[in-house]
């Protein structure tokens, strides 16, 4: 038994490096998310035909592409929205062992930086996470807007 607990213990601290990195990519892209909504906030302001408009005119398609545009747009702010916090908790657990075994040797200067990276990690995470859905609950009732004013617009050229 002792073989396996030494192997999970040894594999899971081979995820540490990685799934820092992906939060980090996370917390990047919530930035960049967060940026790209301004933009498209002040263009809404001013500009009455919106992105999925211009790609329907461009493109045209009836209503079944146009939702795929919008589920396909929306993609990576839910996966975001949605693994951020289950990497946080990830990052969380795989320093807690290493931490938990320093305070039983009383190194209490090894708990505190594996404590301190758990807690940097699931804060971070949950800032991305928080920023990203922001973004998908409005950007998706943007898109609603969008895909309603085309199935007028679709309704009235028919009828």
């Amino acid at each position: 038994m002792n073989l396996i607990e030494s192997l999970l213990h040894q594999l899971s601290g081979w995820f540490l490096a990685p799934v820092l990195l992906l939060i980090l990519a996370l917390f990047l892209y919530a930035c960049y998310a967060l940026g790209m909504f301004a933009v498209e906030a002040v263009q809404r302001r001013g500009d009455r035909m919106h992105a999925m408009e211009r790609h329907w005119r461009r493109n045209g398609g009836g209503l079944e592409d146009m939702e795929l545009w919008t589920l396909k747009r929306l993609e990576p702010l839910r996966i975001g929205s949605r693994t951020a916090p289950m990497l946080g908790l990830v990052a969380t657990m795989i320093p807690m062992g290493p931490a938990l075994a320093g305070l039983s040797d009383g190194r209490m200067d090894e708990v505190a930086r594996h404590v301190g990276v758990a807690f940097a990690a699931v804060i971070v995470s949950l800032l991305a996470a928080s920023a990203i859905y922001a973004v998908l609950v409005v950007r998706r009732r943007w898109l609603l807007q969008d895909l309603r004013r085309i199935e007028l617009a679709i309704a009235s050229a028919e009828g």
